[in-house]
């Protein structure tokens, strides 16, 4: 194998040996794509990482790159420097890697030739790898939003959705806190969980066990707009990479009406400070604000 590429959209790559088709893409957050875990130890000639900004998933990414490179491999490994960026050498250096380092354009960069020896690799792997939360009681993985707790907007959703019927979708489920509470309503026949995170819908499977759910790896906004759906849960996405990006959370309301029936009914929570206002009264006939505390609005959104 010739070349892997790690990284996330809208991050492409150009890499600078591999010639044409030799380059793999292999990311949770690009559906379709190859999973690092899945490749071979000592299989791969180079790997290119534009690296995540969670301390935890960047390490597991780091150490599963290096334990994915031959002998005299080289990585090639990117991240903003306040998104991890300033850690990247020393995080490197842990592994027992040599590491020649480089500052451009508020990034940092590192390269490493894979040593015979490296240290630290499996312990990272095991930090980073999916399991059950103590506390949560649910399985999860360090990358997945809010992996690790009960997100606060999501529990609000949660506290005042009524018993749904009907057909629906839970857009961005993660690893599936929402739709546990979707599902206790008899009347629901059927969930579509959705998330860009191939490790969300993972975890998802595991957490939601239930015939009347089922599971997809994909790009909500690219999602065919179907028009069948009686409702739609959401807490949308507002950041990507890392930085805020008010436009995903803008496109998943449009997404949500593309899906509905008219009648349908859409339920989205965000962040108080987020303009979604225009976007439900431009997509929907008929928006009410259901809570607003804790930093959270909830919108009840009919088509």
């Amino acid at each position: 194998m010739s070349t892997l590429l790690y990284g996330r959209p809208p991050v492409v790559f150009d890499p600078p040996s591999a010639g044409a088709g030799a380059a793999i893409q292999v990311s949770p957050l690009i559906p379709g794509s190859t999973a690092l875990e899945a490749v071979s130890e000592g299989s791969v000639d180079e790997i290119m990482i534009y690296a995540p900004p969670g301390v935890l998933e960047r390490r597991y990414t780091l150490a599963l790159a290096l334990r994915a490179l031959k002998v005299g491999g080289r990585l090639d490994v990117m991240a903003l420097k306040d998104k991890g960026g300033s850690r990247l050498k020393k995080e490197l250096t842990g592994f027992g890697v040599e590491v020649g380092e480089t500052a451009k354009a508020h990034h940092r960069r590192c390269v490493v030739v894979r040593p015979e020896a490296m240290t630290d690799i499996d312990s990272a792997i095991a930090e980073g790898a999916a399991r059950i939360v103590p506390g949560l009681e649910a399985w999860s993985q360090p990358g997945i939003f809010a992996w690790d707790r009960i997100d606060a907007g999501s529990a609000l959703l949660a506290q005042h959705l009524p018993a749904l019927k009907g057909a629906g979708a839970d857009l961005g489920c993660g690893y599936g806190a929402l739709a546990t509470v979707v599902l206790r309503s008899p009347g629901v026949t059927g969930l579509r969980l959705i998330d860009l995170d191939r490790r969300a819908i993972e975890a998802a499977r595991k957490n939601v066990e239930d015939p009347r759910a089922s599971f997809e790896w994909a790009d909500v906004r690219t999602l065919p707009a179907g028009g069948d759906l009686n409702f739609v849960v959401s807490n949308p996405p507002f950041h990507d990479g890392g930085a805020e990006d008010r436009r995903l959370g803008q496109a998943f309301i449009r997404k949500a009406a593309e899906l509905l029936k008219k009648g349908g009914t859409a339920w989205i929570v965000a962040n108080r400070h987020l303009p979604y206002e225009a976007e439900l009264n431009a997509a929907f006939g008929r928006v009410r604000l259901v809570a607003d505390e804790g930093g959270y609005k909830l919108f009840e959104a009919v088509k």
